[in-house]
């Protein structure tokens, strides 16, 4: 309540100068002034407090300089007209009212240009770095999420399960790591201004296994007074602008649970840039608010407590990939020239970013990166932004140029099933031993999990469909092993020396390459060498006894990288 009483005095300024300069300049009629003045200054501060309640404009120059117009526009003339000020329009620009007239309007002029430049400040206030690719997938680490439509949809078939279930929707979810699983978590809001009078407390929450294709949704009974859905001043969005009205929201405030399995809902602000509303990269905080007391605790992202995963908005994150992509070098190359200019492709699972986590359980926005002429379905690269700190990592290296971007790794699933109608979701792009590829989800019309879609970046015809994220893994790791022009991906495997017969021998050709793969008595590993390498290697025979340098992997593959034939080397 305090920063919307703060926000409603702060709209008046204008009006209250206008208005004294009125009295002092009108000796004859200054009491009648004093009351016309008064009287419509109470009548304005209940109608912009109702405002102000209602819309929560945040406390920056240029909100300010709006509402001020808008106040001394409606309610200036009330108190001339009411007590009869004359007005002599001819030396009006003489006037005190008219200089200060001009220099709220050379304020406005200098706030928008000042916007404009405050892009190439919002830029650069980002932390971001670039590296030429990430670490190669581990398998055992690394969790590949079910995407967010699925498990909503299963969500939504288990609302059944809530008291007085015809009170509630079912609200945003939010990824996060929960007792070291990686879990969708959704509250239940109401899904009505009736239903909240009626109901006031919202009953709990869902949690829903964000890696396990067969998980099924855990409905905990949490009742929460304080939600996005409330009304009046149980509503968070209202929460948090009473205790930080000079702070601009990103996006709504989403649920995170900690250890004890308590929900928080959790809410990205940042501090404008002064004399704008661009954002602050730099100054980006996180508001948790108490469902059940409504108290607000603040922190700087990066210091969040541990459990809160997404300290920075999807949202912001978004905002965050646009000023790095396409304001690099200020607003005017923007439109014109374009040098270096990136566009964020809009294929993300949250306002155009996908949560992923890493192998360490941190989570990151990502996005890819694609060239802002038109007609070109191939991506520059992509982004990781820390969903604690903001950091910006863009990762450009020469393998991640050039390759498909997420709207062809989604077209690439549609036309797999026409018949089936299935689609394309949440799209990541891997380094799966040192190939790009990308990771789908694959959908049917009503949003339920099929199948995984593993692609090969940069060949839109090498595809592996499968049921389960670490078998349709092992399925294209083999289907790389198989193929001549892929052999040299095996990037984070050590090398392991090896000595045996061979006991069946392989020769792949194509047009530009020739590989070979053989088994060793004993074994069930392929191994595979390109002819590039060891071109002895094409004499291979069953029976001859070999000594190998090959990195092997736990999928039963491996890549030889050096290889000695008896009776031939």
């Amino acid at each position: 309540m305090v920063g919307i009483l703060l926000t409603t005095i702060l709209s008046f300024l204008l009006f209250f100068a206008l208005s004294m300069i009125a009295y002092v300049n009108n000796r004859m009629r200054r009491k009648k002034i004093m009351k016309t003045m008064a009287g419509v200054m109470v009548f304005g501060l209940i109608l912009v407090f109702f405002v102000v309640y209602a819309f929560m404009p945040t406390i920056t120059v240029p909100n300010m300089l709006v509402l001020n117009i808008i106040v001394a526009v409606l309610l200036v003339p009330l108190v001339y007209g009411g007590a009869k000020v004359p007005v002599q329009y001819q030396t009006m620009h003489r006037s005190l009212s008219g200089i200060i007239v001009l220099v709220v309007a050379v304020a406005i002029l200098g706030t928008f240009v000042y916007s404009i430049l405050a892009l190439q400040v919002s830029h650069d206030s980002i932390v971001k770095s670039e590296e030429e690719e990430a670490r190669p997938l581990n398998e055992d680490n690394t969790p590949i999420a079910v995407a967010p439509e699925s498990a909503r949809n299963k969500v939504q078939k288990a609302m059944s399960v809530v008291p007085n279930t015809q009170f509630y929707d079912l609200g945003k979810l939010q990824a996060q790591q929960v007792d070291g699983e990686i879990v969708y978590v959704a509250p239940v809001e109401f899904s009505s201004f009736w239903r909240y009078l009626r109901g006031k407390e919202t009953e709990g929450y869902f949690t829903i296994q964000a890696t396990n294709v067969n998980a099924q949704p855990e409905f905990v009974q949490n009742k929460m007074r304080y939600t996005n859905s409330s009304f009046f001043n149980h509503n968070i969005q209202r929460v948090v602008y009473g205790k930080h009205p000079d702070y601009i929201q990103s996006g709504e405030a989403q649920i995170e649970v900690d250890d004890d399995g308590k929900p928080w809902y959790v809410q990205t602000i940042y501090k404008p840039l002064l004399f704008s509303n661009r954002p602050d990269m730099n100054n980006v905080s996180v508001a948790i608010v108490d469902p059940v007391s409504g108290a607000v605790k603040t922190y700087e992202a990066k210091s969040a407590p541990d459990f809160v995963e997404g300290a920075v908005s999807s949202e912001l994150a978004t905002l965050e990939n646009e000023y790095f992509g396409k304001y690099i070098h200020g607003w005017l190359n923007s439109l014109f020239g374009k040098k270096d200019v990136k566009i964020p492709n809009e294929a993300g699972t949250e306002s155009s970013v996908t949560p992923i986590f890493n192998e360490d359980g941190e989570m990151f926005y990502f996005t890819d990166m694609a060239s802002p002429k038109e007609n070109i379905d191939s991506a520059l690269g992509y982004t990781l932004i820390h969903a604690r700190t903001g950091a910006l990592t863009y990762y450009n290296g020469q393998q991640n140029q050039g390759i498909m971007d997420s709207k062809g790794a989604n077209q690439i699933v549609n036309k797999q099933f026409p018949e089936k109608n299935w689609t394309g979701k949440m799209p990541v792009l891997y380094n799966v031993d040192g190939h790009p590829t990308w990771v789908v989800n694959v959908l049917d019309p009503n949003g339920l999990f099929k199948q995984y879609a593993y692609i090969k970046a940069d060949d839109s015809d090498f595809a592996v469909f499968g049921d389960t994220a670490k078998q349709t893994l092992n399925a294209y790791r083999l289907q790389i092993a198989q193929d001549p022009s892929s052999v040299e991906g095996s990037q984070g495997v050590d090398l392991t020396e090896k000595s045996g017969r061979v006991n069946r021998v392989l020769v792949t050709s194509t047009d530009s390459r020739q590989s070979v793969q053989f088994l060793l008595e004993g074994e069930t590993t392929i191994y595979t060498v390109n002819t590039s390498k060891a071109p002895l290697a094409i004499f291979l025979q069953e029976g001859d006894r070999v000594t190998i340098q090959a990195r092997v992997r736990e999928n039963g593959t491996a890549t030889v990288e050096e290889m000695q034939i008896e009776g031939v080397n």
